[in-house]
């Protein structure tokens, strides 16, 4: 038995990076699994790869900035499996830079995909849990939710907006049974965290040398994060709401 049996869960950007670790942990563990992501390619691979190993998952293409996507990402889930029981608000872009060279379509973008998405899916999301007597959202946020970061200005304005978000949700739907918590991930190996080192000019190996240089002496895997989301979104931990979790090899210590 898994952990997650006859429970359905969506997951935003669940095609890449820590988004698809997550995706095929949770089905592993059980559940059924709605990949939303904007990349169809990736998303369909997600998708197959989930099913040809024994799991239950579907693609739905989402732009997580555009309310019919969300609410067609949880009709999805209702009409594919019948239920809803888990969101994990992945999706997430990132903008190298400071006040000065963020550009006002920039700034709006990040808040967009970074913030306004975690409002719309829930807004969806949550009456569903509501039907069938609770459930369970986790938000991604990060270390940069928690203080302040380099050429990154956006970014961290919108992971602290996700943390208390998560707060608040977690006060405003506590009574529905549905718990809401937090992840911050400390510099995981994805293509967004490679990706950050060409919009500042880097050198590839040089920007992940330094992103390992925290506590444990090595950045995250995809993987350990996703652990942390089965944590939170299982019976385990039943009596948890509103934590705000580090996932970061001690980096924000």
């Amino acid at each position: 038995m898994g952990k997650l049996d006859n429970k359905c869960a969506i997951i935003t950007g669940g095609a890449s990076g820590i988004g698809l670790a997550t995706s095929q942990l949770l089905a592993e563990e059980g559940a059924a699994v709605v990949i939303a992501d904007i990349d169809a390619e990736p998303g369909k691979r997600a998708e197959q790869k989930i099913n040809a190993a024994g799991g239950r998952a579907v693609f739905v293409q989402c732009d997580v900035s555009r309310a019919e996507d969300c609410r067609r990402a949880v009709q999805t889930a209702v009409e594919k499996f019948g239920r809803l029981d888990i969101l994990v608000n992945n999706a997430g872009i990132i903008r190298r830079a400071d006040v000065l060279d963020t550009t006002e379509e920039e700034w709006d973008r990040v808040m967009e995909v970074n913030v306004k998405s975690v409002f719309l899916m829930s807004k969806y999301a949550i009456p569903e849990m509501v039907k069938q007597g609770g459930g369970s959202i986790v938000n991604i946020a990060s270390g940069w939710g928690l203080k302040g970061g380099r050429k990154a200005v956006s970014y961290c304005a919108s992971k602290g907006a996700v943390v208390n978000m998560t707060r608040a949700m977690a006060i405003d739907h506590g009574p529905q049974n549905i718990r809401v918590n937090c992840i911050c991930p400390g510099d995981t190996d994805t293509p967004m965290l490679r990706h950050e080192a060409r919009q500042l000019g880097q050198a590839e190996d040089k920007f992940m040398a330094e992103a390992a240089q925290r506590p444990l002496n090595r950045y995250g895997q995809p993987g350990e994060i996703a652990q942390a989301v089965l944590f939170l979104v299982s019976d385990a931990a039943s009596y948890i709401t509103a934590a705000v979790l580090a996932v970061d090899g001690g980096g924000t210590a």
